[in-house]
C-alpha cells in the first residue's frame, strides 16, 4: 500500500522549533565558503524533522540561503535520497543492478513486494518499512546487499530478507553486516547525514575480506601502484612519431 502525499507536519517549521531547526542551520552553514552550498545538509536536516521533505521543508532551506523554493525544490527533486512523502521508520533499499541481480537482487525485490503487500517506493500499513529498488551500493563483494537506512546487509537471499523486514516490523533489534551494532531510524540516519553525530556512525568495519583481498595480495606480492610523479614511458605510436 502506497504512502499518499500529506499535508506539513503543523508546527515542524514554527515556534520553539523553528528557532531549534535554525541553530542547526546556522551550524551547518558555517562550514561552508557559500551558504547555498550547505542546501544538500540542509535538507537531510528538515528530513530529519518530518521524516521526509515537504513543502514547508523547502521554504525553511530557501529562507536560511536566500534561494527560492524552485530551486530548493529542483535539488529535492533530483536526488533519490530526499523523498517527497513520508517514509517508513525503516526504508529498504535493494539492489538490483546488474551484478546484483544476477545473483537474486530481482528475486528478493520480488519477494519483498509480495510478503509486504506493497510495491516499489511504497510503504506498509503500519508504517514501519518501506521498499526501493535502488542503483548500486558500492558493494558489490557482497552481491546481492540490501540496505536498510543505508546500512549494510550483504549476503542475502529471498529468505533471509524476509526474516529481516519482519524483524524490522517487530521492533527487534537488528544488525548490520558492517557498520554500527544496531540501526536508528530513518530520522535519525538523516540527520547524522546533515553532520550531526550520534556518536555510533562510525562504529564497527566498514570494509570485509572480500572488498580487502586485492589489497592483501598486493601486500604478499610487493606490488605497488606507480609514482604519479614519474615520467611514463611513450607508447609505441607515440616511439614512431
Amino acid at each position: 500500500m502506497s504512502t499518499p502525499e500529506t499535508p506539513d507536519t503543523p508546527g515542524a517549521f514554527t515556534g520553539e522549533n523553528r528557532a531549534r531547526l535554525e541553530l542547526d542551520a546556522k551550524e551547518i552553514i558555517s562550514r561552508y565558503p557559500k551558504p547555498r552550498s550547505a542546501l544538500l545538509p540542509l535538507l537531510h536536516l528538515v528530513q530529519a524533522e518530518e521524516g521526509y521533505v515537504s513543502n514547508d521543508g523547502i521554504a525553511f532551506c530557501a529562507d536560511q540561503l536566500g534561494l527560492t523554493t524552485a530551486e530548493v525544490t529542483a535539488v529535492a527533486t533530483f536526488y533519490t535520497m530526499y523523498k517527497r512523502r513520508p517514509v517508513g521508520d525503516y526504508h529498504v533499499g535493494v539492489c538490483t543492478n546488474p551484478l546484483c541481480a544476477v545473483m537474486g537482487g530481482d528475486e528478493i525485490f520480488a519477494t519483498l513486494k509480495e510478503h509486504l503487500g506493497v510495491g516499489n517506493d511504497e510503504t506498509t500499513e503500519d508504517g514501519r518499512v518501506s521498499l526501493e529498488h535502488v542503483e548500486c551500493n558500492a558493494a558489490c563483494d557482497f552481491a546481492p546487499v540490501v540496505m536498510v537506512n543505508w546500512e549494510f546487509f550483504d549476503n542475502q537471499t529471498p529468505e533471509s530478507a524476509k526474516k529481516l523486514v519482519d524483524d524490522l516490523r517487530l521492533g527487534k533489534d537488528v544488525k548490520p553486516t558492517r557498520g554500527p551494532d544496531r540501526l536508528c531510524t530513518w530520522k535519525q540516519a538523516s540527520r547524522v547525514l546533515a553532520g550531526f553525530d550520534d556518536g555510533r556512525a562510525a562504529e564497527g568495519p566498514q570494509a570485509g575480506a572480500p572488498s580487502l583481498a586485492g589489497l592483501e595480495l598486493a601486500r604478499e606480492r610487493g606490488w605497488q601502484a606507480p609514482d604519479p610523479a614519474a615520467p611514463t614511458a611513450p607508447s609505441d605510436e607515440e616511439g614512431t612519431k
